[in-house]
């Protein structure tokens, strides 16, 4: 059930935003063609991307809440980071053109007549992302998907890239073109910035990496604090796709009756699964004061 809720939160969350940027896109082109604004069409023409972006994760990221089968037998979640590398790397490449596109107007020039609808058609642009943009965010708290967090980055990005071409039509208005161009370039490298990070934490999460020494201190209090715990070793945590998988070979009591030592390890993985982001925990028990298997192996 829970699965299903988040299944029908993503795939409502998801076409918002396809439904959002081709709006934006119908509303920016027709206007920016109509009054010849370099600034409108290169927004929407923004949202193109955008668009596919959503569409990707609509169409691919609603696997992750699948459940286990013979062919993935730990899940699907690590869909869920692909996608948004996926968006994350189509943001950097657009913050790439927009970068390049500024660059240009401001070396050639822009050729551009003011009309009101030009701001108006900005004012809606920026509304039509913001209510997208809550509106994923909302869904997403419950849920928490990397690939929705993308899409709603990329909500921001378009706000961003609206408010730099409303400066450039003000511009226009006041006898100053180039500041189009400047402040495309400068909102550009914030989203070069957003897109990296976001491609950055889920590769992260993709190729299994650490969270740091943080999470590790309190999974090691969790075990630490058990009464019957009298030593750890080979504790290993490490992201599974979005969720944190934890490692550990745990010492107790080598006398303990087999059915409290059961018991014992049915606890601590209980404990650990109920830290925040953690998904799953194996725990290993070793009879106390013996060392490791693998020491003694090697002498």
């Amino acid at each position: 059930m829970v699965d299903e809720a988040g299944r029908d939160g993503f795939t409502r969350a998801s076409w918002a935003n396809v439904l959002g940027n081709a709006v934006k896109i119908v509303i920016e082109g027709a206007v920016g063609l109509a009054f010849g604004s370099v600034a409108l069409v290169a927004d929407a023409a923004h949202s193109i991307a955008d668009l596919v972006a959503s569409v990707v994760v609509l169409v691919w990221g609603r696997s992750s809440f699948d459940e286990p089968d013979d062919t993935h037998p730990h899940g699907h979640e690590r869909i869920e980071p692909l996608t948004a590398l996926f968006v994350g790397a189509v943001i950097a490449l657009l913050g790439l053109n927009l970068l390049y596109e500024s660059a240009q107007g401001v070396v050639h020039g822009v050729d551009v007549v003011f009309h009101p609808l030009l701001l108006g058609a900005l004012a809606f642009a920026i509304v039509d992302m913001y209510l997208v943009y809550r509106y994923t965010e909302y869904i997403n708290e419950a849920i928490g998907s990397t690939a929705l967090e993308a899409l709603a980055t990329d909500c921001l990005n378009d706000i961003y890239t609206s408010f730099a071409a409303v400066v450039g039509v003000l511009g226009v208005l006041l006898g100053f073109p180039l500041l189009d161009p400047i402040a495309g370039g400068l909102v550009s490298l914030l989203v070069i910035y957003q897109g990296v990070e976001i491609g950055r934490e889920n590769v992260g999460y993709l190729v299994g990496a650490s969270p740091g020494p943080t999470k590790r201190a309190e999974v090691t209090e969790i075990l630490r604090d058990h009464p019957a715990v009298e030593g750890i070793h080979d504790l290993t945590v490490f992201y599974d796709g979005p969720v944190l998988e934890v490692e550990v070979h745990v010492e107790v009591d080598g006398n303990m009756p087999f059915r409290q030592a059961h018991d014992v390890e049915s606890e601590l993985v209980a404990s650990l699964r109920g830290l925040e982001d953690v998904g799953d925990a194996h725990v290993h028990l070793d009879p106390s004061g013996i060392g490791e298997w693998k020491d003694r192996r090697d002498r």
